[in-house]
């Protein structure tokens, strides 16, 4: 977890400079399409429909906005911003260490529940896949994927980003053909408005569906090799959330034109349209495409999310056995097994909407803090990644969506609340416990180093 240092506030060439900008509009709204579209959407329909019902639209219509405000305002703080660390690194730089890691820590617990929600869902997939497995075959499947995926991390196996390709045709092939033969299919009668939602409703059921929109701006981490970003990186965030709204929205039309009622609480919602639409086949393709889709996006994080406890570690925060690297593999092994065990206790004991929600919960209060931050980096004109982009509207962008979270979270319950305050309370704990040692630490590092003539 590396610590900022601020650079002057000047146009000094950044690093940046060195790269070949060489990403477009297109190129990046592909690749934030991408990142965005992945296992969620094979199993949210069914929760926003149990909300919404055939309402679920305006659910994605509040998710689309809250999503393009949120990230601008990632783009806008990324490119004032020059050092790794995402979230907590933009507000670590805007409010200092403590709020930093504070923000660093609610990041952790958001995918760590994240990952587990999607663990959880893959396991249930594969039992509707192969229905021989069986409950207690399900779980003993999960914890081998689990424990196999940890197994080869930690022994330095690369190329996990080769299956990503394999991963992007597989969900959104499915998706595609669902929608094209779908459409033909539905039942008029299930897509009727029983009554207008409340917006306490709509806010509920969209604090469950950003879950499918989470991992946007993770695709704004090359912005230094964007084509004229002032202008690129807007363009291709409103063309993204565009193209993945739409997507979503006609694949919950289609999904609750064709089952209707049965759509809500079915644990595997589209591949049950899919049987609806186009037999026994239809289904086992969805089954497939969302295993995949799922197995991707779990191999990906089972190689990230434990690099969060090393950095922790090696930055004092926790025990520093959790920062060894093995002698010979150079992988933080013990920080992978600790959080292997931790998605395999979550995974197996909680639900998937819990978890989801919990981990939007606690994701949409990272979020807004780097609003915050967003706005506080732009009022003191701090340009430690160079020169920033323009973002249109950028004084009132980081406030507006502010107010958009502020309504997503409108409709949390007290005991979610009190959940997120003890993570934060806990997380103050270690800060104030773990500080005498961590500045020992920085005084010898600084003693030892030589003091230039």
């Amino acid at each position: 977890m590396n610590r900022p240092t601020l650079a002057p506030l000047t146009d000094a060439p950044s690093p940046d400079s060195s790269l070949v900008r060489v990403f477009g509009v297109w190129g990046l709204a592909a690749s934030i399409v991408n990142v965005t579209v992945g296992g969620g959407i094979f199993r949210l329909p069914a929760g926003v429909a149990a909300s919404l019902g055939a309402a679920a639209p305006l659910a994605y219509l509040a998710c689309t906005v809250a999503m393009g405000l949120i990230v601008l305002c990632f783009a806008d703080a990324g490119s004032r911003v020059s050092m790794t660390g995402g979230p907590y690194a933009y507000v670590e730089t805007a409010f200092g260490p403590l709020v930093g890691f504070l923000t660093g820590a609610l990041l952790w617990v958001g995918i760590t529940l994240a990952l587990a929600a999607v663990s959880s869902f893959f396991a249930d997939s594969l039992a509707a896949l192969l229905p021989a497995l069986g409950a207690t075959g399900k779980r003993a499947a999960l914890v081998a994927v689990l424990v196999v995926l940890a197994a080869a991390n930690a022994r330095g196996v690369r190329g996990v980003s080769r299956f990503n390709a394999v991963a992007t045709v597989a969900k959104l092939l499915p998706l595609l053909l669902l929608v094209g033969v779908g459409v033909f299919a539905m039942r008029g009668e299930n897509l009727r408005w029983t009554a207008a939602p409340t917006a306490a409703a709509v806010s509920r059921a969209s604090v469950l569906l950003i879950f499918a929109f989470l991992g946007v701006e993770s695709a704004l981490v090359p912005s230094g090799e964007v084509r004229d970003p002032a202008r690129t990186v807007p363009r291709a965030i409103f063309l993204a959330m565009g193209a993945v709204a739409l997507l979503y929205v006609v694949v919950q039309v289609v999904a609750q034109g064709l089952l209707g009622a049965a759509l809500a609480g079915d644990p595997t919602p589209l591949a049950s349209a899919a049987s609806v639409a186009l037999g026994p086949s239809g289904r086992a393709l969805i089954l497939v495409g969302s295993a995949v889709s799922m197995f991707g996006y779990v191999s990906g994080m089972t190689l990230a999310v434990p690099r969060m406890l090393f950095a922790f570690a090696r930055d004092g925060f926790l025990p520093a056995r959790l920062a060894a690297v093995h002698a010979r593999w150079r992988t933080p092994h013990v920080a992978i097994a600790a959080q292997t065990a931790l998605v395999v206790y979550l995974a197996l004991f909680g639900k998937f909407e819990v978890l989801a929600l919990a981990a939007n919960i606690t994701i949409l209060l990272v979020y807004a803090a780097c609003c915050l931050a967003a706005a506080e980096l732009r009022r003191r004109d701090v340009r430690a990644g160079g020169v920033p982009f323009r973002v249109p509207a950028g004084r009132v962008v980081p406030w507006l969506a502010l107010g958009v979270i502020a309504w997503l979270l409108w409709s949390v319950r007290p005991a979610e609340w009190l959940a997120a305050g003890l993570i934060l309370a806990g997380a103050g704990v270690v800060y104030a416990v773990t500080l005498p040692a961590r500045r020992a630490r920085a005084a010898a590092a600084a003693a030892a180093t030589p003091t230039a003539a």
